[in-house]
């Protein structure tokens, strides 16, 4: 076994048994920015996104625009009263808090998007950062590097001419949860990719990550220190014009940015925790698995006695940008005395069901490697207790009777929400040391990453019905494990999942009218 599984089950007892460094305490003062910052390199901005939805041929600059937008970019000010712990640093400026499409463990947003540019695009073939605070792209390359990236990816010549590629700064989320940032990152990667799916599913374009690459060489290329910053994912694009004809094999270059990121921390931490799981789930192109091996790690058919069935999902008022817009976290503000329907239920289940991450270790309509529960507290029709969804049937089976609610509310360690005013709280699993055995320790990230794009389509199907919605990771995985009857297997319950209706008339501020 690899150091990912000491990961895993560090991870899952970390409610009991605290992760090293235990006395460690962030500094907020010294906080990194919440952006890469190359304060040489020319800054490009974005044209206004394009008008849509409608079915397009493939990406243009201005499809591309609005999906950085609508994912990363900055689209509104958090000023809302709630009950979460910054509350009282967001009216100054330094310490605004910016809403965004994609969620993000902390709020951190650790993840940077480059933008490697090939001929036939309409910028200037080479490599970009995506400026999210400024909208833009800071060129950071000038050539045609899109060879280094397929070779890094290992494959011959594909119609591909533009790639984005992820790249995860630790520090900037590791100076908050130190040795438990990788578990977090992995998700923000797949929060992240999930919002492209679903934005560019609207437009008929599809999102295709790839995990299994050589990420040493992707980080020679972007100038970047591999234990300073993984390279999580790279993304081929359906770009309009490139199924024109053949596109021209563009020969590797060994280029690499020259270009270096400011950090604004006067003091930068390593944890050890961190670069040995960085180290064990390193990128090689040699260790792609085929795309049968994960069917070993399926989630397991859904457990439980007497089932309730479900109507069907309730209809989505918004589409997915609007629905990304108005997506926030609710932090306290669930309003138990209104009821969510069974068919708003219902909807945000069948969502999460159906989500997978995609990459290219699973296999096209093969089984799902995330199983769902429900702690059922206040939804019209259906009685409390603890269920396990059932997606080829649509239904819930009864796996705990009885009110959750002071269960969910003990086993929750952070005062910003009540459990039990939220109608419903879900809960995503994965056979977590399955997949590890399946496809090795870069596996880690896969399953952080599935888990994470269930979060994000949550958060957006929630914002799409009107609902509000939290997701959080400071609760007792081991007493989920018990409370629904997964002690002594596979199945780690990785996240918590909050549905309901929020209090009326909420007090807020209108930063864009003041």
């Amino acid at each position: 076994m690899g150091y990912a599984h000491d990961y895993a089950s560090a991870i899952m007892y970390r409610g009991r048994v605290p992760m090293e460094p235990a006395d460690f305490v962030p500094d907020w003062a010294d906080r990194p920015r919440k952006a890469k910052f190359y304060p040489q390199a020319q800054t490009l901005p974005l044209p206004d996104p394009a008008d849509g939805p409608r079915p397009a041929p493939g990406f243009t600059l201005p499809l591309l625009s609005g999906m950085l937008q609508d994912s990363y970019g900055l689209t509104g000010r958090r000023l809302a009263v709630q009950a979460n712990t910054d509350l009282a640093a967001l009216p100054h400026y330094a310490q605004a808090n910016w809403s965004r499409g994609t969620a993000s463990g902390g709020g951190l947003y650790p993840v940077g998007v480059y933008w490697a540019a090939g001929a036939g695009g309409p910028l200037t073939p080479g490599l970009y950062h995506y400026a999210p605070h400024q909208h833009g792209l800071r060129r950071l390359l000038t050539g045609d590097v899109t060879g280094d990236v397929r070779a890094a990816l290992g494959a011959g010549p594909d119609d591909a001419t533009q790639y984005l590629v992820l790249g995860v700064k630790y520090w900037q989320n590791a100076f908050k949860y130190n040795s438990f940032s990788f578990h977090a990152v992995c998700m923000d990667v797949g929060a992240l990719v999930q919002t492209w799916r679903l934005w560019a599913r609207a437009y008929g374009l599809r999102i295709a990550p790839a995990l299994w690459f050589d990420e040493e060489r992707l980080a020679r290329l972007l100038g970047v220190v591999p234990e300073e910053e993984g390279i999580f994912a790279v993304l081929p694009l359906e770009w309009e014009g490139d199924d024109a004809g053949p596109v021209a094999e563009v020969p590797p270059t060994g280029a690499a940015v020259r270009h270096r990121d400011r950090e604004r921390s006067r003091t930068v931490h390593s944890f050890e925790t961190l670069l040995r799981v960085h180290g064990a789930t390193l990128g090689r192109t040699a260790d792609r698995p085929a795309p049968q091996a994960l069917d070993a790690a399926a989630a397991h058919p859904p457990r439980g006695g007497r089932a309730t069935a479900l109507p069907a999902p309730a209809a989505a008022p918004l589409e997915p940008a609007a629905a990304l817009r108005a997506r926030r976290s609710s932090f306290g503000r669930f309003d138990a005395t209104r009821p969510v329907t069974a068919a708003q239920l219902a909807a945000a289940l069948a969502d999460c069901a159906a989500t997978r991450f995609g990459s290219e270790a699973e296999r096209p309509g093969g089984p799902p490697l995330t199983a769902l529960y429900a702690f059922v507290n206040h939804v019209e029709g259906i009685d409390p207790g603890g269920y396990a969804y059932d997606p080829a049937a649509h239904s819930l089976r009864l796996v705990v009777p009885g009110a959750p609610g002071p269960f969910l509310q003990g086993s929750y360690f952070l005062s910003n929400y009540n459990l039990e005013q939220a109608a419903a709280v879900l809960v995503p699993t994965v056979r977590t040391t399955a997949v590890l055995d399946a496809v090795g320790d870069r596996g880690y990230r896969l399953v952080g990453a599935a888990v994470g794009a269930v979060a994000q389509t949550f958060y957006t199907t929630a914002a799409a019905h009107g609902l509000g919605a939290g997701v959080a990771l400071g609760f007792d995985n081991v007493s989920y494990a018990e409370r629904l009857g997964l002690a002594g297997t596979d199945e780690a319950p990785l996240l918590i999942m909050l549905l309901g209706h929020e209090r009326p008339r909420p007090a807020d501020f209108r930063h864009e009218i003041a």
